[in-house]
């Protein structure tokens, strides 16, 4: 109850929508191993100069600042090397092959889905390659953003109207709409739901093949709404 006698209605709302993803994030690691770190990095990086260079056939290029939302884009961002062990019965301990494995991560973002199909056999060219999963993502500035949210915005008010009539009131007008938490109690955002696509099984093309087939995402918008009332009594019990 505030002054005036005007009961406030506070209520929690939220709406979702499928859309199809904006684009999709693969990672993966190149990965050689041989009996010295030069040999090693060798192979590797004679791997990498060969998928990007399929990968430049397809248009992409390297990710840095100036990139923004190229159709295709890659980046190599980060190298290391260690010595290829091994687990001995008899000794129960790790023990050194005489070999050494060189890996390099990389990470393909493409926004072009078309090219879809394209890339997935350019990454699946390339024997050394493992791709550990395929991420699909929508931007912030997704046209249904504003949809979505303006649906949990009609959602908040169906919701506070039956409060409402509930206790023989209507509704007056609205006081507050907010971001779930920001009106207090706990701070619940809206946040994409990203799906996330393995790429572990065999395929068509062969085993650690990513299968890049789009999948749609869920937007889910949550909002806090106060509401002034009119007409408002407890009812008989």
């Amino acid at each position: 109850m505030t002054s005036g006698g005007s009961p406030l209605l506070s209520v929690r709302a939220e709406a979702r929508q499928l859309v199809a993803p904006d684009y999709a994030v693969v990672d993966g690691l190149i990965e050689h191993t041989a009996r010295s770190k030069v040999e090693a990095m060798r192979s590797v990086t004679d791997s990498l100069d060969r998928l990007t260079a399929g990968l430049a056939a397809l248009g992409a290029v390297p990710f840095d600042e100036g990139a923004g939302r190229r159709p295709l884009t890659w980046s190599a961002y980060s190298s290391t090397t260690h010595e290829e062990l091994y687990h001995d019965k008899e000794t129960r301990r790790m023990e050194r092959t005489g070999q050494v494995t060189a890996t390099v991560a990389l990470r393909v973002t493409v926004r072009d889905l078309d090219r879809l199909d394209d890339l997935s056999g350019v990454l699946a060219a390339q024997p050394g390659l493992n791709v550990h999963g395929v991420t699909w993502h929508v931007d912030w500035d997704n046209p249904a953003w504003p949809q979505v949210r303006a649906a949990a915005i009609s959602a908040a008010i169906g919701k506070a109207r039956d409060y409402a009539a509930a206790l023989g009131g209507a509704l007056h007008h609205i006081e507050h709409v907010a971001d779930a938490g920001l009106l207090g109690g706990d701070a619940v955002a809206y946040q994409p739901l990203h799906m996330t696509a393995r790429a572990m099984s065999a395929s068509a093309a062969g085993p650690g093949t990513p299968t890049l087939n789009p999948v749609p995402q869920e937007l889910i918008a949550t909002i806090d709404a106060r509401f002034r009332t009119t007409g408002v009594s407890l009812p008989e019990i």
